[in-house]
């Protein structure tokens, strides 16, 4: 259903000319947007005449789904008042801003935690309507201001401030008293961070525990930012709500949901910088890194590892210097660099191993172990189609199992039994992919469902073997569901 028509919508049909979309095009990418987050749409060319020629405009999701569609073929985002459709809803905005000012800083987060609420509770989620808007573009903005200055001078906020903040944008009334943090509430952020951590490793950002993280940013977070604070007490609130926001985007990630991810990551790095943490920033470039290579953007995830690793340099502990190398080196294989991804990975190597015990190493690196440095070797060799040095690295990554890194284990093991069917071990292959999907049956994580898919088209040339058949049969579940 369409609202009134308004006379034609020039913009859009500009913009279209512009990407060299056709209607018929339109109505077929924005049907297949829709199809991804489980609505079924049935517009046409005729549909999409009307829009310009009459300007009417679609209800629902569809105007978001159009400036995706859109923006998906001009490689950035569009925003709906470039295509006349500003009056649907102006939510594609929210969370893409990295504002220079504190205030417009706390507005902007608070602002996106509200948002993701609504999306969950309506009808159609404001996710839903995003399908698809990723642009790798919109980290530009969020890199370049925090390489030039990550940390702000004061963010100290006086009761006053606060008042007023939280008077316009809904955080609170200008009667009411704005609540004065102290070093307690930050505590319990930075508690509530670590156990969704270990939650989402061991069951997957879908996990309905994991799922609390924007609960927590609504409820608990977003009125502490809104409240008062001294500046020493306002850099621990602002780094424990940006842990709280890239573990938000973390999960968004793992679920398939790009687009979120990318507004809750821009939003982390700019409370990161708020808390003047130069390594928590350098820690949300390097999970920009990681998503932009996954989209296929593997030029633009080296230099946003690259930028996490100038800016820590001299102040980082030799662990994180070693992860955000890691990064690097994925992005360099995805690129198809051999000899950088291989510099990156002995670099990596080399900070990791002068890595002790007792150096004062962040909290949300405890992940990071030599299996671990082993696993993303191992896809760096995959993805540069190399399965003997795949094979070596991940019997590295799976020699001390743990029950607290599930998701990573079923990664691993879907990780070797690819480089055992390129190495011509169709048994072996089967095996660790029987080990794979189980692990993939349960737990609630996008990512690994891909990768299991990715093997079972590989072994599609072996459909008839039985064991494949078998291992079809047992990954049937993950053939079918939505990723």
């Amino acid at each position: 259903m369409s609202r009134e028509p308004r006379g034609p919508n020039e913009k859009l049909g500009t913009v279209l000319a512009l990407a060299g979309i056709s209607n018929a095009g339109l109505a077929r990418r924005v049907n297949d947007l829709g199809a991804q987050r489980g609505l079924t749409l049935r517009y046409d060319k005729t549909s999409v005449a009307r829009w310009v020629s009459k300007g009417m405009v679609p209800q629902g999701a569809a105007p978001h789904l159009i400036a995706a569609a859109i923006g998906s073929k001009l490689g950035r985002p569009v925003p709906l008042h470039e295509i006349g459709l500003a009056d649907a809803d102006p939510a594609p905005e929210v969370g893409l801003a990295f504002p220079r000012d504190i205030g417009q800083a706390v507005r902007s987060a608070t602002e996106l935690y509200r948002l993701d609420l609504a999306g969950r509770r309506g009808g159609v989620g404001i996710w839903q309507s995003l399908a698809g808007s990723f642009a790798v573009s919109a980290y530009a903005t969020p890199a370049s201001r925090w390489l030039i200055s990550p940390a702000d001078s004061s963010v100290a906020r006086e009761p006053e401030d606060a008042e007023t903040t939280a008077g316009t944008t809904g955080g609170g009334s200008p009667e009411a008293l704005p609540q004065r943090v102290g070093h307690s509430d930050v505590t319990k952020l930075r508690e509530a961070a670590e156990d969704a951590r270990r939650w989402d490793s061991k069951y997957g950002g879908g996990d309905w525990r994991s799922s609390m993280v924007p609960e927590c940013l609504r409820v608990d977070a977003a009125p502490l930012l809104l409240g008062s604070y001294s500046d020493e007490v306002g850099r621990s609130l602002f780094g424990a709500t940006a842990e709280l926001t890239r573990l938000a985007g973390w999960m968004a990630f793992d679920t398939g949901q790009q687009e979120a991810a990318q507004r809750y990551y821009i939003q982390a790095l700019r409370l990161a910088r708020a808390a003047a943490d130069v390594p928590l920033g350098g820690y949300v470039l390097a999970s920009m890194s990681l998503q932009a290579t996954y989209r296929g953007f593997a030029d633009e995830g080296v230099d946003l590892a690259q930028a996490a690793l100038e800016r820590n340099r001299g102040l980082a502990t030799a662990r994180t210097m070693s992860f955000f190398r890691l990064v690097e080196a994925r992005a360099q294989a995805k690129s198809g660099d051999g000899p950088a991804c291989g510099a990156a990975l002995k670099s990596a190597e080399g900070w990791l191993d002068r890595a002790r015990t007792g150096d004062p190493d962040p909290s949300w690196l405890d992940f990071y172990s030599q299996e671990r440095f082993a696993a993303d070797a191992a896809e760096c060799y995959r993805d540069l189609r190399l399965p003997r040095q795949v094979r070596r690295f991940t019997e590295q990554a799976l020699a001390r199992p743990t029950e607290e890194f599930v998701r990573s284990h079923g990664l691993r093991l879907v990780v070797s039994a690819v480089a055992e069917l390129e190495s011509g071990n169709l048994d072996a292959a089967c095996a660790a992919g029987a080990r794979a999907v189980e692990v993939a049956n349960r737990i609630s994580s996008a990512r690994t469902t891909e990768y299991v898919r990715d093997l079972m088209n590989r072994l599609e040339a072996y459909r008839d073997e039985p064991r494949v058949a078998e291992l079809r049969e047992q990954a049937r579940p993950l053939l079918v569901a939505p990723a």
